[in-house]
């Protein structure tokens, strides 16, 4: 069973990011942050749900929303990614899958027969005060963020 996190403070992480720095949530008090967990760098629906939260950035900083991006690719691959796709937020490295783990998005999943353990692509709208106000997990990539911001623009 799926443990529910809305409502719930969100778990606090610190996490080498694309920048070059340890980010931590803990840094974005004050803002709203959506975090949003992702498989891997370079695949297809990673790469369309990240340019799609790219082409939307501006939007979400009018209503004081700051975007992070989080997987278990080291920061190279990140960086690549950053690049390829002129991405204008952060992404986290999440290698050793704590951040995941507390957000409970590191999970076994069914993949063509075979299980593994994975992330389950999940978004995490958290509120300036640092509770998670909205989740959304096994996201399917396509009009998700135009649902995000739509949340947000109602709600925050």
């Amino acid at each position: 069973m799926e443990e529910e996190m809305k409502g719930q403070p969100a778990p606090d992480f610190t996490l080498p990011a694309s920048n070059g720095e340890n980010i931590s949530l803990s840094d974005y008090e004050g803002n709203n942050v959506i975090v949003y967990f992702y498989p891997k760098d370079m695949t297809p629906g990673c790469t369309t749900e990240a340019c799609d939260f790219r082409d939307y950035t501006d939007e979400f900083k009018q209503y004081n929303t700051e975007i992070i991006g989080i997987s278990p690719d080291p920061i190279e691959k990140h960086q690549k990614f950053i690049d390829k796709h002129g991405l204008p937020f952060l992404l986290l490295a999440d290698e050793n899958k704590e951040a995941a783990e507390a957000y409970g998005v590191w999970q076994l999943k069914k993949n063509f027969g075979k299980e593994s353990m994975g992330i389950v692509r999940s978004t995490f709208v958290i509120n300036k005060n640092g509770t998670i106000v909205e989740e959304w997990k096994n996201v399917k990539v396509k009009n998700h963020v135009e649902e995000t911001l739509a949340y947000i623009k109602e709600n925050l």
